[in-house]
């Protein structure tokens, strides 16, 4: 046997936005790969040689999912970190400077020193999560369209339209099945899941959504996750024009199923339905009152997860 593969070897990845710095430690081998498809298909191959115990890269966004996808299609062992928990290990050894080799050195040594959990997301049950929801979505959005024509239409017509809304449910049924299913098969989804629905206001619906399309919920700070979902006001101001602050970007499909969380929240959730109402006391208009609440939601459930706590309301005011 080949005595590398002997060794407790730990791989280290910085992820950008155009390239992969990686570290595999303790061979103090570095190289640098583009993020595309080619580059990681020929890092996902070299480091594959070595038989790692561990390839660790921060959760940065979804940058790093093609490179998760890759590694978990190959049955190679990896860890997505936290950000947190890697700065805070730079500081404990006492390393100030940043350089991608160092940055790639630093999250290698984070997990042969830490042996941080090995990760069992499966990111070809995430995307199957997502099109389910996505698709869940489509039929609600065709379902209220009948529904409001069964209300215009002459009653001898309504019977060409119940048939439909009764497909309709089961299909609606059968999809949340499916997704039920799904997270159940994974022990990290799981573990996300309970997190998640302890909130008044989240159904699994919203939860199977955020895992799906907002897996980085939990890794990043309070301002990057408003930003992801999009409901973080943005400043309209050139020379004397100061307008409106809006919201923009961000992942519509999640922030549709919050939206609609958010309005069973205000009415089940009490720091939820206080601020609300506070709010719409204050002049805000309603709209602008939820859009609001679900940006406290996105922060809340951001650091449930960063700190894997439950829901705790007294925690929770606003």
């Amino acid at each position: 046997m080949n005595s590398k593969t002997n060794q407790n070897i730990s791989v280290g990845v910085d992820t950008g936005k155009f390239q992969l710095d990686i570290y595999i430690r303790p061979l103090d081998i570095f190289f640098t790969v583009k993020n595309d498809e080619k580059g990681i298909k020929d890092a996902v191959n070299s480091i594959k040689q070595y038989t790692p115990k561990r390839i660790v890269i921060e959760a940065t966004g979804r940058l790093e999912m093609p490179f998760i996808m890759a590694c978990a299609e190959a049955n190679l062992p990896f860890v997505i970190a936290n950000p947190i928990h890697i700065k805070r290990f730079a500081g404990a050894i006492g390393q100030r400077a940043k350089t991608d080799k160092l940055d790639a050195k630093l999250i290698a040594h984070y997990g042969e020193a830490i042996k941080p959990k090995l990760s069992t997301l499966k990111p070809s049950i995430m995307q199957a999560m997502s099109d389910l929801v996505s698709r869940r979505n489509q039929i609600l959005a065709m379902q209220t369209m009948e529904k409001n024509r069964l209300q215009i239409l002459p009653k001898d017509l309504a019977m060409t339209i119940k048939p439909i809304l009764t497909a309709f449910k089961n299909q609606i049924e059968k999809i949340e099945a499916k997704i039920i299913k799904l997270i159940e098969s994974c022990p990290d989804y799981q573990a996300k899941n309970i997190i998640l629905q302890s909130m008044k206001g989240i159904g699994k619906i919203a939860a199977a959504s955020i895992i799906s399309n907002l897996p980085e919920l939990g890794y990043i700070n309070n301002k990057e996750a408003s930003s992801l979902v999009g409901v973080a006001p943005m400043n309209k101001e050139s020379g004397r024009f100061k307008g409106q602050r809006k919201i923009q970007g961000g992942r519509h499909q999640v922030r549709t199923v919050l939206y609609m969380a958010m309005m069973s929240a205000i009415q089940s959730n009490p720091v939820f339905k206080q601020t609300y109402q506070r709010l719409v006391a204050a002049g805000k208009p309603k709209k602008v009152a939820i859009i609001a609440c679900i940006r406290k939601m996105v922060v809340t459930l951001n650091s449930m997860l960063r700190d894997g706590v439950m829901w705790e309301a007294p925690k929770a005011q606003i």
